[in-house]
């Protein structure tokens, strides 16, 4: 959450020449609200059914740069889909986190205690990601162009 993976996404995509898709984006087209909508009114099984959809659609349909919502890589059937693309965890701090995002209401699974909430996301997902990851890309005190050099370089990828 707010580690800028739309942002870092859409200028990894320009600077490659593909397209760039993000399943937080086609779920909030599809089901015409948004995610914390969506987690307020049906809750989180739910929304993480869509989002597993959502995730396999965009997989199956999409060539180029695609961003996906922080607990997508909870399901252990979207990790295996993961396995075998090039995939880039952009990680920061919850100090950054708090710069950032302000760990706002805005955020479904941050509104009770943000700071100990987002820790908990962290040390519960941190290995998942890492599990993924072709590439870890810190992004604390970077800005968008240099965390997208950096996943170019980790990745070894040449701009188009």
């Amino acid at each position: 959450m707010g580690v800028g993976k739309s942002t870092v996404g859409q200028l990894l995509a320009e600077r490659l020449g593909v397209g760039y898709r993000d399943t937080d984006e086609d779920i909030v087209a599809a089901e015409g609200r948004t995610i914390a909508d969506i987690f307020v009114a049906e809750g989180e099984p739910a929304f993480r059914a869509i989002e597993k959809r959502a995730v396999q659609a965009a997989l199956a349909e999409h060539e180029g740069v695609l961003a996906l919502g922080g607990g997508a890589i909870l399901d252990a059937e979207i990790r295996g889909l993961l396995a075998d693309r090039r995939v880039v965890y952009l990680s920061m701090d919850v100090e950054e986190a708090v710069k950032r995002t302000g760990l706002n209401a805005a955020r479904p699974l941050l509104a009770l205690n943000p700071r100990r909430q987002w820790r908990e996301l962290m040390e519960a997902r941190r290995h998942l990601y890492e599990e993924v990851a072709t590439a870890v890309v810190a992004t604390d005190g970077r800005t968008p162009e240099e965390v997208t050099q950096a996943a170019l370089d980790a990745l070894e990828l040449k701009e188009a």
